[in-house]
Parts: structure tokens; sequence; C-alpha cells
């Protein structure tokens, strides 16, 4: 629920006026590569979050002499800092011992700007392009490195349907490697399921320092951060240590819809076109130029993903797109991403076939309405969630209320008395699954791919 903490904003920043990335670290030991980042906000509160990546022997040689590995891991700081700045929002970030060009610094506030646009507006906050002033002149700049990588692909998975979808695709084709931060059951099932041993999966820990956890429960400002853009840097380090060439996101077109209409305020903007091509032109200006980063998902829409994953029935029991479930690995059923799976797969999939995933009807659940009116456009908000847009909804929905035998569900019901969201979806199902948005994939033949699949559906 959206508040008003602007005073508290206000206060924030006077109270803590900087915030400083004192530097990085990382190590090898037995267990692989350590990593570890030192801020301080005001010299008042000191943060070290850590990450730890496993690492087979054959690759460890000379990691900690790497000039591209450093840059990777500089730059991931600058990303993983948004979660510990946020809690005061100071108004000067300070970078001590690297240089950053005045090129680099907009780059960095341009996506720290959309990136908190949840953040800012769930606060009622409205900030201008001077919210955050960067003072990066440590003395050393960091320079791109040339690196080779080879064909393989790395494929982040996440447990849900859409990294489903790209690995089970691209490994028919691809030597494909998945990628797992922080690995819980639904994650690893997925790699499995699709033919992957548990030695071929790369698996990640990020850990958050218990300090921040502390300011939280003290009413310091929280909120929403991009969680895709520490992935994104996290996967080219991944890359740039296995020797892997191309990165394969699963990000879809409709990552790109604002979640207030009229606004450029997106729950999902680093999952977003804009993002993406801003971020594969960083890495080839600043960091190297030999890892393709693109969303092999990129050319679709959520209806023609929902459509594809529907034959992959053997990932049915297992995946989870449920945010607020994820510690228990289930569907928590009373939240917009759990309605929204359940509404974009009954387009395909039989009642009996979604009661089997999520264990009930969703369609008759009351309180969902509220969320169910979100998600098709009834509410002035879409929810904060990753969801596909408001005409693929109500697509959907027309769609399933079409093929429906008998009573209409609770929802289904309560929908068929608002037919004036007719306008909004002027298009049919058929230009849904026809559609095939611009795209950075590298190779003809993995678009094809794509092509023949929704062509199937």
């Amino acid at each position: 629920m959206k508040s008003n903490r602007r005073d508290l904003y206000e206060q924030l920043r006077k109270d803590y006026p900087f915030f400083v990335y004192e530097g990085f670290s990382y190590a090898l030991d037995d267990s692989g590569l350590s990593i570890s980042f030192d801020f301080n906000l005001s010299d008042k509160y000191h943060f070290r979050p850590e990450i730890r990546l496993p690492l087979p022997d054959k690759i460890r040689g000379d990691i900690l002499s790497d000039s591209l590995i450093r840059n990777i891991i500089f730059n991931m700081g600058m990303i993983e800092l948004l979660s510990y700045w946020k809690a005061a929002c100071p108004p000067k970030l300070i970078i001590k011992t690297i240089s950053l060009t005045e090129k680099q610094s907009e780059w960095w506030k341009k996506l720290y700007l959309n990136g908190l646009g949840e953040f800012f507006h769930e606060n009622g906050i409205q900030p201008g392009h001077d919210f955050i002033q960067i003072e990066a002149d440590g003395g050393v700049y960091m320079q791109k490195q040339a690196f080779e990588g080879n064909d393989e692909v790395l494929v982040p998975i996440g447990g849900g349907k859409d990294s489903v979808v790209t690995l089970e695709l691209l490994s028919d084709k691809r030597n494909c490697r998945p990628f797992i931060i922080n690995p819980r059951k639904a994650s690893m099932a997925s790699a499995e399921i699709a033919g992957f041993k548990e030695e071929q999966i790369i698996r990640l820990s990020r850990s958050i320092d218990p300090n921040l956890l502390e300011l939280n429960a003290a009413g310091f400002l929280n909120g929403h951060t991009p969680f895709s853009a520490m992935l994104a840097f996290t996967s080219v380090l991944v890359a740039a240590i296995y020797g892997i060439g191309e990165i394969a996101l699963s990000n879809e077109s409709s990552a790109n819809e604002p979640t207030i209409p009229g606004t450029s305020i997106n729950h999902q903007y680093s999952k977003s076109l804009d993002f993406e091509e801003d971020f594969r032109d960083y890495i080839s200006e600043y960091v190297t130029g030999g890892i393709d980063y693109y969303s092999y998902l990129r050319p679709l829409n959520e209806i023609q993903i929902a459509g594809i994953f529907s034959g992959f029935n053997a990932h049915f029991p297992s995946f989870k797109s449920c945010n607020v479930g994820s510690k228990t690995d289930s569907w928590c059923g009373a939240c917009p991403k759990c309605l929204f799976t359940y509404i974009i797969l009954a387009v395909f999939l039989t009642k009996d076939q979604l009661t089997d995933i999520f264990g009930e009807d969703l369609f008759e659940k009351e309180i969902l309405l509220h969320p169910f009116e979100q998600l098709c456009g009834l509410a002035n908000e879409k929810p904060f969630e990753c969801v596909g847009t408001l005409d693929e909804v109500n697509a959907a929905l027309r769609e399933i209320i079409k093929n429906c035998n008998g009573e209409l569900p609770f929802l289904l019901q309560h929908y068929a008395k608002h037919p004036e969201k007719e306008v909004n979806t002027v298009e049919g199902m058929a230009s849904f699954l026809t559609a095939f948005e611009p795209n950075h994939i590298p190779s003809a033949e993995d678009i094809q791919l794509l092509k023949d699949k929704i062509h199937a559906l």
C-alpha cells in the first residue's frame, strides 16, 4: 500500500548526507570465490554484504589477478549498494578508489532513478534528477578488457515458467549452463527436469548484511530494488569466470509496460528492453565486448510463453512463480502473481490441471477480487509484481470465458459485469499468439526456433 514518507525521506537525507562505497575484496578458498563489499552510511552504519561462488579446480588459476574480474566485481558493488543506500537516500554517493566518467555516472543515475521507481512511488517520494550526486574520483579508471567466450549459453534460472521455457528450448540446440542465485527447490528442479545434472548447475549465494535488517526494523526507508540489474552484472561475472560467451535471460516483451499507467514507473524496469539495451551498451563500452547479454523471450508476450510452457508438463508439479511462497516453495494462492499465472495458464490448461498445480480454483476465491481488478484494469494501478500487460490479461479472460462450460466462477462472473473492458483490448487472441517483438538474440537459428514454437500454438 502506498504511503507518504516524504518528510521522513527529507529528514533522513539531512541526518545521513552521504553514503560511501569504500571498496570490495575477493579471495579464493576451498569453497570457491568469496566476494565482499564495504559500504557505510555517513560513517554511522557499516555494511559488508557477501557473495560466494563455488568454482571447479580447473578454473581457479589466475582469477585474483584478472583485471576483467576486478572490473565486473566493482560494477556489481555499484548495484549492490542500492539495497543499503535506500535506507536513508543520502544526497551524495562517494565512490572511493575508483573513478567514473561523467557518462558512466549518468548511466548509473538513470538506473538508480528508474530501478527505484516503485520504491519512490510506494513511499510517496518524488525525486528529481538531482536526487543523488555521484562523486567518483579515486584516480583509477577501470579499463575495458578483451575476452573471447565459448559458444555456451548461461541461462539464469528463477524457478518460474519463463526460465523453464528458455532452458528447455535452448538446451535442445545449444550447450547451456543453468545459473541460480540462492538456489531453492523450484529453481533446482527446473534445471534437473530439463536434463541437467547437479554438477552442471552453477550456484551462487548472496547474503544481506544483518545491519540493514536492523535499520528496516527501526523504521528507516525500505522497498523494492532492481534485483534483475544485480542478476545482470552477476551473470557477466559467472560468464567471464567460466569462459561463456552468451547470457540468455527470460524477460518478455510484456515487462516493458509501466506498472503505473501514464508514467515511467515500472516494477519490472530492470527486465525491460530499455534496461537491456542500456546494459548491453555499458558492458560493451566499459567492461568487455566478448559477452553477449540478451533476453531469449524478449520477442514474446506472456500469452505465448504460457502456451509454450503448457507443453512442458513435467515441470507442472515443481515450478513456482509466487514470491510470497518462495521461502516455503509453495503457491500462496492469495497474491497477484499467483492469480496472474493462473489466468494466463488457464488459456491453455484444463481446470483439473490448474487445480493440480495450485491446489485450488483461484477463480472462486473472493479474497482475490482486488488483485483481479488490478490485473485486468478495473483498478487504477497494476500490482507491483512481474505480471503481464492489461491487454494480455483481458484477452486471456475473454478467451477463458468463451471456452467455459457451465456457470462462471466468482471472478469471471465479476468480470462479465464489466463489458467496458472490451475497449481496452480490441485485438483478438490470434494477434497475441502471432506477435513477435524486436530483440537482440544473436543466432538466427535460435530466433527461428522461437517462431516455430509460436506458430504451433
